[in-house]
């Protein structure tokens, strides 16, 4: 048996299983470390590795707006091939471009869109999985009940994905993106009480999502504040955006000036932090140099009262490079019911958190693997409870983890976090499709006896 161990998984290329004599690809995921405990059981034979295309299958069929793509594939190379093909059609799913698709569809999958269109997860149609006896399945064959457990449940812990089938979306040709920064001694703190009233209640096609860190102060004392920017992607021209958020948040006091109308795969670009005159060919490289982060989430049904929010920024200003992306949900998110797929944040969500804090020295790790965790114990009061929610994609070990032989009621402590209600159902799945446990890891979905 070998320890747990955590590994970098962007060099590896792919893995041949022996019992399901199968080779499948694994790809870059924005260099997250990941914590694999099967490795004793993954026979790697490089010479056949080595043999496996690194171009990874994308299909796009514009007649029947949908597409085919291999798990290998990146979001970047996905929105790539569709804008390769069409400036009318889309995809609503993460705005990193190097995440693989695979673990991202299967884990939900949010973006700039997703208040308009759903998750990637409510937009995909059809899938290939290899189960444990080795058999490909797609969507006929597996059944509804394993077809709705990858679609959000996370699919490593019910086979290998080797790919997906999704619904294209349809995009106008032209969209508007704004950024408005604002520091504390800018009102910041007023704007986003404002903008927890209103963000999830705006029209679908109005995406406003708020970022917080810290920026030099103003003044000449050379010291630090925190600041807000509120940045938003409009699926339409600026003259429909300008009076839109006249009406709803007047106090942004959003201009024409601030506004830059392009196309959707130029947002692409400008929200993943590239030019967007610059080639799409950005969107190909898997390369990406990164330093050590930890990232946390969170969930909120009720705005932060004003006395939280001051709490929180004295919290920001204890640390370095502190990150918190609040992501609106509403519009489409709030019209599927929270066991359509395994994804349960739904109606009733205000806004989502992702807490992320990075660092440089492995001999700073301790000091902020602390800092974060106490701003997380800081915002208790303040998040979802009973359970206190997060989001799959953003895997947190904190949370809670199987140990050898874990038991449904003992992952409970993580799984309802993650899926409220829908992990009995997913664990039912599990006990259905692989009883014996073979696909397995620190937070997979464990069998459910009778």
């Amino acid at each position: 048996m070998v320890d747990s161990k955590v590994v970098h998984i962007t060099t590896l290329k792919a893995v041949i299983h022996p019992k399901l004599k199968i080779a499948y690809a694994i790809s870059q995921h924005c260099n997250f470390l990941w914590t694999i405990q099967w490795l004793e059981r993954i026979q790697t034979e490089s010479s056949q590795a080595n043999a496996l295309n690194s171009k990874w299958s994308i299909t796009i069929d514009i007649k029947e707006e949908n597409a085919w793509i291999q798990s290998g594939a990146t979001l970047g190379e996905l929105y790539y091939a569709i804008a390769n093909k069409s400036n009318v059609h889309g995809f609503p799913a993460g705005s990193c471009p190097t995440v693989g698709i695979g673990g991202h569809f299967s884990g939900g999958g949010f973006g700039t869109i997703f208040r308009k269109y759903g998750l990637a997860s409510d937009n995909v149609i059809d899938a290939q999985i290899v189960d444990v006896n080795g058999k490909i399945l797609n969507r006929k064959m597996m059944g509804e009940n394993l077809f709705w457990a990858i679609r959000g449940g996370g699919g490593s812990s019910f086979g290998v994905i080797t790919a997906w089938k999704v619904k294209l979306v349809n995009v106008p040709s032209v969209v508007t993106v704004f950024n408005i920064p604002k520091s504390l001694e800018q009102n910041a703190t007023t704007l986003f009480m404002k903008w927890q009233i209103i963000a999830n209640k705006l029209p679908n096609e109005l995406f406003l999502h708020s970022v917080m860190g810290l920026d030099a102060k103003s003044s000449s004392d050379g010291g630090k504040t925190v600041a807000v920017s509120f940045t938003g992607l409009y699926l339409g021209k600026q003259k429909n955006l300008v009076p839109l958020m006249e009406n709803n948040f007047a106090e942004l006091n959003l201009q024409h000036d601030n506004c830059t109308e392009m196309s959707w795969i130029q947002s692409v670009l400008y929200f993943a932090g590239y030019s967007i005159n610059g080639s799409l060919k950005v969107l190909l490289q898997r390369n990406k140099t990164s330093t050590s982060f930890k990232a946390k989430s969170d969930y909120v049904t009720k705005p932060i009262p004003m006395s939280g929010l001051e709490g929180l920024w004295n919290m920001l200003l204890e640390e370095k490079n502190p990150t918190l992306i609040m992501s609106p949900y509403g519009g489409r998110m709030s019209e599927i019911s929270e066991s359509e797929t395994p994804f349960p944040h739904r109606n009733g969500i205000i806004y989502g958190i992702q807490y992320l804090v990075d660092w440089d020295s492995n001999e700073e790790t301790p000091k902020h693997m602390d800092w974060i965790r106490k701003l997380y114990a800081y915002m208790t009061p303040y998040v979802s409870m009973c359970p206190r929610l997060a989001y799959m994609n953003y895997r947190d070990l904190d949370i809670g983890v199987n140990r050898e032989n874990t038991s449904y009621e003992e992952a409970k402590s993580w799984g309802m976090k993650y899926f409220k209600s829908n992990f009995e159902r997913l664990a039912q799945v599990k006990n259905e499709i692989d009883p014996s446990n073979f696909f397995r890891h620190e937070q997979s979905i464990p069998p459910l006896s009778a």
